[in-house]
């Protein structure tokens, strides 16, 4: 994969990250009855919760699954990172090594895979390997990149999410609708209920 093209994918990352669908300007109230009193309960939405879940994550990855008390979540994202960093690390370090070897055996230098003499790997397959290596490697940083910018998104939208109301007032249920003028075969139906 060319750098160019590795360069295009993270600005595109980036500025679609900075897109906001629409400006909030909801007020979060819970409403307690006893007997015939209402009793609000003062809850303002908080717009500073999804940036500093973001801003945490960005920090360090999985802190923001953390702001957000989502603790099983920081594992995943500490495991899916770590592992795409320990793939980049692996390729860079074999990439080396096969190209230690190439430039050894263009200046008819014994190398690694040279032995008593005898050539194990021709130069090709060396060349081979350093592209394959070099595009597996650029993989893993991609990887990693994306895994980033993903658990910060997440950890932003999560955080957005968990200040709206999520109660049964608003459900949809399926229900079967008996029509008495044709009892024979049921129909299927969508109930929507809500309570203000």
């Amino acid at each position: 994969m060319s750098i160019k093209k590795i360069i295009f994918v993270l600005f595109l990352a980036f500025i679609s990250a900075s897109i906001f669908g629409q400006k909030d300007s909801v007020n979060v109230k819970d409403l307690k009855i006893k007997g015939d009193i209402k009793i609000e309960k003062g809850g303002v939405y908080d717009a500073l919760a999804p940036s500093k879940a973001a801003f945490y994550s960005a920090i360090f990855p999985g802190m923001g699954q953390v702001y957000n008390k989502k603790y099983w979540k920081a594992p995943i994202v500490w495991a899916a990172m770590g592992t795409s960093i320990y793939f980049y690390l692996d390729n860079n370090k074999e990439y080396h090594r096969y190209r230690t070897a190439y430039k050894l055996r263009k200046n008819n230098l014994v190398d690694e895979f040279t032995v008593n003499g005898v050539e194990i790997l021709s130069l090709e397959t060396l060349e081979r390997a350093q592209e394959q290596l070099s595009e597996n490697r650029d993989m893993s940083l991609l990887t990693t990149v994306i895994l980033y910018v993903l658990q910060i998104v997440e950890a932003s939208v999560n955080a957005h999410l968990l200040q709206f109301n999520t109660d049964d007032d608003l459900s949809f249920k399926p229900t079967f609708i008996n029509d008495p003028t044709y009892f024979e075969a049921p129909k299927v139906g969508l109930t929507i209920k809500y309570n203000f």
